[in-house]
């Protein structure tokens, strides 16, 4: 039996699949697995997937996988899902098993690394010192003011803890290049595969809710994670230290809110904070890195 799975969203979402894969499989033994992504090389190297497709490259797919053959879709968008809006906190990847009938196992993502890539990445983050990787930064490149309180941690926190940290620790930025160059630190390399990379040999990560927390995760590296208004019961791991913000201390603004409060980026006139010093408490963020 052919069985499609889809997924849509960001990197990390992807990352994030590759445990639902496993969920696949152990319910589907001796299917063929065909994984639509926008991010095909999330499942280099997976023995649990048998074919993988670009989303925006997937003409054909009906004649070669589903016409006169057996086949199961899963397809669904797990964040349209109505309890996954409405209920308690659920985590997203018991909404996905929920939502295609299957059974989660506290199946946890992977990511497969080749030796070459690891020989070839490794003396780019060769330093004297160990390394502490941060993301600080999330989100699309169009966003106003390249930050959005919803997830980023604050511009004062970050530089705290690159003064805290920097006489021991070199600190490797992952970061875009558009967004902001911190003193202090080098920038990681773009690709993310070299990024799982710089995590795997990094001695401590600084992270958000972003791609590099679920790399995290994939290859079982316990990290200090920063969470805003996203929540680390739907989209953390309990591998982590999860951080969360501050309490409000303004009414939010909901006026545009469609199906959840927040979005991933929001402006920064809608801050439910007197001061984007109220955010994070850095004394806690320090201390979790410390205890990694």
């Amino acid at each position: 039996m052919n069985i499609i799975f889809q997924i849509e969203g960001g990197l990390g979402k992807s990352i994030m699949a590759t445990a639902m894969v496993k969920v696949i499989k152990n319910h589907y033994k001796d299917s063929t697995l065909i994984v639509v992504t926008p991010y095909p090389d999330v499942f280099l190297n997976n023995p649990q997937v048998d074919k993988v497709k670009n989303i925006n490259n997937i003409q054909g797919l009906y004649l070669e996988y589903i016409k006169g053959k057996e086949c199961k879709l899963f397809v669904n968008e797990p964040y349209r899902d109505s309890d996954f809006i409405l209920e308690s906190p659920i985590p997203l990847l018991k909404t996905w098993c929920k939502i295609f009938d299957l059974t989660y196992n506290n199946e946890q993502p992977e990511l497969f690394l080749t030796k070459p890539e690891i020989d070839y990445f490794t003396p780019f983050y060769k330093t004297e010192k160990p390394i502490l990787a941060i993301q600080t930064n999330g989100g699309p490149a169009e966003q106003s003011y390249n930050y959005s309180w919803t997830r980023d941690i604050p511009e004062s926190n970050v530089l705290d803890i690159i003064n805290y940290f920097k006489k021991d620790y070199t600190i490797v930025h992952i970061k875009r290049e558009d967004q902001k160059v911190y003193p202090n630190t080098l920038h990681a390399l773009d690709n993310y595969r070299s990024i799982a990379i710089l995590l795997q040999i990094s001695k401590k990560r600084l992270l958000i809710d972003s791609f590099a927390q679920h790399l995290s995760a994939a290859l079982n590296l316990k990290s200090t994670v920063c969470w805003v208004t996203t929540k680390p019961e739907i989209f953390g791991y309990k591998l982590h230290d999860n951080i969360k913000s501050e309490i409000f201390t303004k009414e939010p603004i909901l006026d545009n809110a469609i199906y959840n409060p927040f979005a991933l980026t929001e402006e920064i006139h809608n801050i439910p904070y007197n001061d984007l010093s109220e955010i994070f408490d850095t004394q806690k963020i320090i201390s979790s890195i410390n205890n990694q």
